[in-house]
């Protein structure tokens, strides 16, 4: 094999691909980028961690056709060394790999082709198309909320739920909920014809993933194919692929009764705001351990923001539109600073029935529709006993 690349070109094309290098795992191919090339301008480069992978396609000069493996972090570091405009990347009979720039040369050992790990069908006939901005806007509200490590594997990710043009995202850590809802058009590639009617779990590292490559750009569209088990994105000449969590998300609406009876509306930044000066302390580290939580004082038209630590103290003021009976509850600030931030409503309301049951965000309800989409926001957060 023997490639002639041009430098920039080839550190584009790398930066995407890293993502998807396992870089812990036994089978020394799934640390590798699999360069497959086909005269006369063809190569494609993928990697693929036995999770989830990527798949890019370039044209750089193909001098020379073939299969090879090389690991990824020393392909991205030799070529980031090299200073001239053109690379060329030669594989021997020996599988020795050597890239070639003015007078430089660096050797490297390469693996054939066929000892890479076998990816999941890339292509199919189920799916659907969503602008870019809309799906990653989505992911920002929920993603923190996801499970990490949890023992019911299908918390360790994010459920989506599309019916029509109708597109829901939930997660859940047991500890707390985000759920997100929105109508917006989609586009049905059903070969079959049948209308959208899609539910799926994406593990929370593809998640990252998905919210770092997609663009907040509204008018560009990803399309993604599905079947039981995996799931495929087309993004223009990048291709990302990932296994699906496969098993049955928790009911969530089991979960959630809306017959709260203490109800509290106020600004958002303001609160925000406010924890993030509680959060100096909420965050301290005091001898291994970490004092989390900030108690909530409702008392007629004004609430109270308490944090209190072995590093300090802090109180705030903040005047709300108040019903139902006072109240105080303790919470963990870094879950509802999370919350706060993935709601975007100027105006939200709170409600609670007691210190002992979860609190529910929401938009105010002036604040749940913008006009342009419908769409709907919803956090809950368990309160800590103290």
């Amino acid at each position: 094999m023997k490639i002639n690349f041009n430098r920039h070109e080839i550190i584009e094309a790398i930066a995407p691909l890293m993502c998807a290098v396992s870089g812990k795992s036994t089978l020394n191919a799934a640390d590798g980028i699999l360069i497959e090339a086909t005269a006369p301008d063809t190569c494609t480069l993928t990697t693929f961690d036995l999770e989830k992978g990527v798949q890019i396609t370039i044209h750089p000069e193909v001098i020379e056709g073939g299969r090879f493996i090389i690991n990824a972090q020393k392909f991205n570091q030799t070529v980031k060394a090299m200073s001239d405009s053109s690379i060329t990347l030669s594989v021997d009979d020996s599988l020795t790999a050597i890239f070639e720039s003015g007078k430089f040369s660096h050797k490297l050992s390469a693996l054939h082709g066929k000892d890479f790990p076998e990816t999941p069908h890339l292509s199919g006939e189920h799916g659907f198309v969503v602008k870019q901005g809309v799906f990653r806007k989505m992911l920002s509200k929920v993603m923190h909320a996801m499970a990490i490590n949890d023992q019911r594997p299908t918390l360790n990710g994010c459920y989506v739920r599309i019916v029509q043009d109708n597109l829901m995202m939930v997660s859940c850590d047991t500890f707390r909920i985000a759920k997100c809802a929105i109508s917006t058009e989609m586009e049905n590639v059903n070969a079959s014809g049948a209308p959208l009617n899609f539910s799926f779990i994406i593990p929370n590292k593809t998640v990252g993933e998905m919210h770092r490559m997609f663009s907040d750009d509204e008018e560009e569209e990803v399309r993604i194919y599905m079947n039981r088990k995996n799931m495929m994105m087309n993004l223009g000449e990048i291709t990302f692929f990932s296994r699906l969590i496969v098993g049955e998300y928790m009911d969530i609406d089991r979960v959630i009764s809306m017959e709260q009876s203490i109800r509290v509306t106020l600004e958002r930044e303001p609160m925000l705001a406010a924890l993030e000066r509680a959060a100096l302390i909420t965050e301290e580290r005091i001898a291994g351990y970490v004092r989390a939580h900030v108690k909530l004082e409702v008392t007629e038209d004004i609430m109270k923001i308490v944090a209190t630590s072995a590093a300090g103290s802090t109180y705030d003021e903040l005047s709300v539109q108040h019903e139902g009976k006072d109240l105080l509850i303790a919470l963990n600030n870094r879950y509802l600073l999370d919350a706060l931030r993935a709601c975007t409503a100027e105006r939200i309301c709170l409600q609670m029935t007691s210190d002992r049951t979860p609190i529910y965000i929401t938009p105010a309800a002036d604040e749940e529709s913008d006009g342009e989409e419908e769409k709907s926001e919803f956090f809950m957060l368990l309160p800590i006993r103290f």
